[in-house]
């Protein structure tokens, strides 16, 4: 089930990678992050009931545990998201996500590090093949000239991604309902606490962002809906499996970004950056290997 989920979840994430960098050519980025959650939360809300319609476990307990980790994936999701847009402006669509795929490679090391997870020698070795390619994506001519901000901006993008996973994971652990129940409900408060933030920044400070959002309402929903379908998949798979897992085996939404990156946004894909996009795929299956 778990594989399943991924599966699903790593084709809408690369969809909706593709519609923001197609808004963030006319969106600031705070709107363009908006964008991911904007009609989300409606449609998490509507799976929750669905949930309930089909069976009732019961409300479960909210504790402090649970709140702390929702507040802390909550936040660090926007700042992953904005880093990310920020990546789609300085390279195009395909090395921009897949530099933010780091996630995979922070995931597992922070996995080891914090949550008992193990690697193998094998394991490790795809460590280091995934870090190569991030660096190798991150040059637009060639490893001898890196380019500082873009790694940086990809290493902190999959960061953030990677420490909202583990806490999402810890969220639905908390809660006492089963699967799939535990993760729509962290998926509910976690997208609704992310849109509220937004759209109350956005109303003090950048009203014309909104405005240009309400001028691309397709767009806008577009990114919403193959998030919020995204999400259930990420964040219902990760409540039955560890997060090093789930994100490694989720590296296969990069062929999926090659694809739309190629036929759809017509962006030019260097041999340097498709090798790097199979580096870190052929990394991400040593990882699930091991």
């Amino acid at each position: 089930m778990w594989i399943l989920l991924t599966l699903m979840a790593a084709f809408m994430q690369s969809w909706r990678n593709a519609f923001q960098s197609r808004l963030s050519k006319e969106v600031k980025v705070a709107g363009v992050t908006l964008a991911r959650f904007l009609w989300a939360g409606p449609i998490a809300l509507v799976y929750l009931s669905g949930l309930y319609t089909w069976h009732n476990p019961g409300i479960p307990t909210f504790n402090t545990a649970f709140i702390g980790f929702v507040l802390g994936a909550s936040a660090l999701q926007i700042l992953a998201t904005a880093l990310m847009v920020q990546l789609f402006k300085l390279q195009n669509f395909a090395v921009g996500a897949g530099l933010a795929k780091s996630e995979a490679i922070v995931a597992a090391i922070l996995g080891v590090l914090f949550f008992g997870t193990h690697l193998s020698p094998l394991g490790w070795a795809g460590v280091i093949i995934g870090a190569v390619a991030v660096f190798l994506m991150s040059s637009k001519q060639g490893l001898k000239q890196l380019s500082f901000k873009t790694v940086c901006l990809g290493l902190a993008s999959g960061t953030s991604f990677a420490l909202t996973s583990l806490w999402v994971r810890e969220a639905s652990l908390c809660l006492d309902v089963p699967f799939p129940y535990s993760a729509a409900w962290v998926l509910l408060f976690v997208i609704s606490i992310q849109t509220l933030a937004l759209i109350s920044y956005l109303v003090l400070k950048d009203l014309d962002t909104l405005k240009a959002l309400w001028h691309r309402p397709k767009l806008t929903l577009l990114t919403s809906t193959t998030s919020c379908i995204g999400s259930i998949g990420w964040f219902s798979a990760m409540s039955l499996q560890a997060v090093p897992y789930v994100k490694t085996l989720g590296q296969v939404e990069i062929f999926f970004t090659l694809l739309i990156a190629v036929f759809w946004l017509k962006d030019k894909v260097q041999i340097k950056d498709a090798l790097g996009l199979v580096l870190i795929a052929i990394a991400a299956v040593m990882v699930m290997w091991s």
